[in-house]
């Protein structure tokens, strides 16, 4: 297998093919990543979203109504724990655009945050400034959309944006890494045609405490499970997950979704869903 290797979107991506993707590809691929930040990261002050978040109107975008219509869901099944709107929750904490990493008091995110944002299948319209936060699934979307660009590529895929990865072909095998232990993994599991997003306290940590997994309702980093993992047919929804897994909730919305998943608590156990193919090393909850 051919392996690229780049840095993107403040992660390492690695791009697996059967063989070396030509100029023409590797453009393909950086365009899309390059238009979906241009449009979505809230670390650009260049960014559609940063002017959302100033000034309201409208972000003209494909994205718009697949990511939105999935934290609508997410959000209903977490009892609003995950919310779009939690980016001033994360700025408010240290976690800004200029990474200042500064914490300040937390902050609750607007809890009707639907009144202010409104969707249609190419648009987002904010009634009033509102910055939007698409981490708890965006960077699966991407993933899900460079495997789309690749379609035409033969042979096996494998697309790998830190962590979060979605295969075609042969079998994969991923080991599902320990939050605490970098060098360990709590199980294995295989993956065919499928995607497996991960999330942990310990990915985006600074300071007492303080990481990038926040309780929309408060403002506070969650304490009860350290990482998550969820398996899909497609990146968007297993990333969605992973991030509900942390909340009340997540469960539900994984069956309803039909995705498979393990999550590990602070305290060093595992719980999993009862159709989850990973082989797990570590105590079950």
């Amino acid at each position: 297998m051919a392996i690229w290797r780049f840095e993107a979107i403040g992660t390492r991506w690695e791009i697996e093919t059967g063989h070396d993707l030509d100029g023409t590809q590797r453009r393909a691929v950086s365009a899309e990543i390059d238009r979906f930040d241009r449009e979505w990261s809230r670390f650009r002050a260049d960014s559609a979203v940063a002017r959302l978040g100033r000034e309201g109107g409208s972000l003209l975008s494909s994205d718009a109504g697949p990511m939105l219509d999935a934290y609508r869901d997410v959000s209903a099944a977490t009892g609003g724990a995950v919310n779009p709107l939690v980016a001033d929750s994360l700025v408010s904490l240290g976690y800004d655009a200029a990474y200042s990493l500064t914490a300040g008091p937390p902050i609750a995110a607007p809890s009707q945050w639907r009144n202010t944002v409104r969707w249609t299948r190419g648009e987002v319209t904010a009634s009033a400034p509102a910055l939007l936060d698409v981490g708890a699934l965006g960077k699966g979307r991407l993933v899900d959309l460079v495997t789309d660009v690749l379609s035409d590529v033969p042979g096996d895929l494998v697309v790998d944006a830190g962590g979060d990865m979605r295969t075609r072909g042969a079998v994969v095998r991923v080991g599902l890494e320990h939050p605490y232990d970098p060098t360990a993994a709590i199980g294995i599991v295989e993956l065919q045609d499928a995607a497996l997003c991960a999330s942990a306290v310990n990915r985006r940590a600074w300071g007492d405490g303080l990481h990038h997994v926040l309780d929309a309702r408060t403002g506070v980093p969650v304490r009860t499970w350290a990482a998550t993992w969820a398996m899909a047919s497609d990146a968007m929804r297993a990333d969605a997950v992973a991030t509900a897994l942390f909340f009340d909730g997540g469960p539900e919305l994984a069956d309803e979704w039909g995705v498979e998943w393990v999550r590990m608590s602070t305290d060093g156990r595992a719980q999993r869903s009862a159709g989850c193919p990973a082989e797990l090393f570590t105590v079950r909850a």
